[in-house]
């Protein structure tokens, strides 16, 4: 019949495994992606998280040390959860080692050997460090660092007769044995040994240099310290002047760092 039109359905191309196939295929490719992109992202959070959390962990582990030296605590105990690389002591006999030389033209002349805990991200390559009572951090094969928390160094004025104090701290680690610890563990710190020295003497000049370990290098947050905090004036690389003293008080104290 004219204009009478009838359809013809032919279902002979149609497969149910072709349509699985790319079903499977979008799914293989939106994994891919998240992988490709979404997997390193997660990780770099991952990592700046742990560093974070060991910023402050090393900055309580300061405040520790801070009891023990400034308050004559004799022992403290933090429990940490260290995540992304190990926290590890090194005793102020390890070489190379930092050291800090004290001398004036007196003939004071003063070599310690501070020691450090140490914490290394795996994956950030960010190394963050107690050394000598600083908190410092820098990132591995690169020359900068900065301080987080600094030490308790400071030059005292007398209201009165204006004379010039100068108080350095001298804090050093030491354990019995290399310490290093990944996970859950417990820091147990206590005072070995403490040394008070003061010198009087009318219009010196005090020096103090600091000489970095090569592999550990902080000498960029030091130098920061001294010049931009302390007002000190640097001679050399690495040496810094103070300003003239009439007394230098020097105290010094060994911490025995129990276990990790």
């Amino acid at each position: 019949m004219e204009g009478d039109y009838s359809i013809v359905k032919n279902e002979c191309g149609v497969s149910e495994a072709i349509g699985f196939l790319l079903i499977f295929s979008l799914v293989v490719v939106g994994i891919g992606l998240v992988s490709l992109y979404g997997y390193p992202v997660l990780m770099q959070q991952q990592a700046s998280a742990d560093q974070r959390i060991m910023e402050k962990n090393m900055i309580v582990l300061q405040n520790d040390i801070k009891s023990l030296s400034y308050k004559n605590v004799p022992y403290k105990e933090t429990s940490l959860k260290v995540e992304g690389g190990p926290l590890t002591v090194y005793n102020t006999m390890m070489t190379p080692t930092p050291s800090f030389r004290i001398t004036d033209s007196s003939g004071i002349d003063i070599t310690f050997h501070p020691g450090q805990i140490q914490y290394e991200s795996a994956a950030s390559q960010q190394v963050i460090t107690i050394e000598n009572g600083a908190v410092m951090s820098r990132r591995n094969l690169e020359t900068g660092s900065f301080m987080l928390a600094e030490p308790r160094w400071f030059i005292d004025t007398d209201p009165v007769y204006g004379k010039i104090t100068a108080v350095i701290y001298l804090i050093g680690m030491n354990s019995t044995e290399l310490l290093s610890r990944r996970g859950v563990g417990t820091v147990k710190m206590q005072m070995a040994e403490t040394n008070f020295t003061e010198i009087s003497f009318d219009n010196n000049q005090v020096i103090v240099q600091y000489i970095p370990d090569p592999n550990n290098n902080f000498s960029v947050a030091w130098r920061n310290y001294f010049v931009n905090t302390l007002k000190w004036t640097e001679t050399a690389p690495g040496s810094y002047q103070l300003p003239t003293t009439d007394k230098l008080v020097i105290k010094r104290y060994d911490i025995m760092v129990k276990s990790l």
